[in-house]
Order: structure tokens, then sequence, then C-alpha cells
């Protein structure tokens, strides 16, 4: 599962991840699109686990799905 996948997944817009996490909205289509992945701080990542309504093994599985693409 990637990032839009959660993201889908949570019934979320990219605009509202946005707001939600205070990040850009091409940051969050970045990773919608595969491009990059988060990089936060530890209370950053746990806000963005519970925007996305996502364990962290979730999101290291998005990363690792991103990294096989490349």
């Amino acid at each position: 599962m990637n990032m839009k996948q959660l993201r889908l997944r949570a019934g979320k817009k990219v605009e509202e991840i946005a707001v939600e996490l205070d990040v850009a909205i091409s940051t969050v289509r970045n990773w919608d699109q595969l491009k990059t992945v988060p990089r936060m701080t530890p209370m950053k990542l746990q806000q963005l686990m519970e925007v996305y309504r996502c364990t962290f093994i979730e999101l290291v599985q998005a990363e690792a799905e991103r990294d096989a693409v490349k």
C-alpha cells in the first residue's frame, strides 16, 4: 500500500492532508506520486499516522513500495 492508497483509505483529499499536517499541497501530491516520502520529526510523524489512520508499519511499507518503483 502506498501513500495515496493510505490517504484514500482514510477518506481524505490532498488538500485536507496538507492543511492537517501544515505542509504544502505539492508535498502531499509528491507523496501520492511516489516522488518523495514523508520526512519529519517523531511528533509530526505521529500526527501523520493519526491523519492517515495508519500504523508505523504501514508507513514503512509505503516507503518500501516507493523504493521498489525506483
